[in-house]
């Protein structure tokens, strides 16, 4: 089990998306296998939104994180979710 960082419920591992950080590189971890810390969200873009708004990433990671990178990251994740506003 893991817990999201948008909603905080736990889930099953396989249910989740993993966002890796390593080397100050904000990545999403599509293995479940990358280098560094990693943190867990919902698929679902409310989740999303949810983390970025809380500062999540950087809270989770205990790192200050360009909102650019934030941003970048949960672009790639809205994608993998097939639901992009675009």
């Amino acid at each position: 089990m893991r817990k999201c960082i948008g909603c905080m419920e736990s889930k099953p591992k396989q249910e989740l998306l993993r966002v890796a950080f390593y080397e100050g590189i904000l990545s999403l971890d599509t293995t479940g296998r990358a280098k560094g810390r990693g943190v867990y969200l919902c698929r679902n873009n409310v989740c999303i939104e949810k983390a970025q708004k809380r500062k999540a990433f950087s809270r989770s990671f205990s790192a200050n994180i360009a909102q650019s990178e934030i941003d970048r990251v949960c672009e790639e994740l809205k994608e993998v979710n097939g639901q992009a506003n675009e």
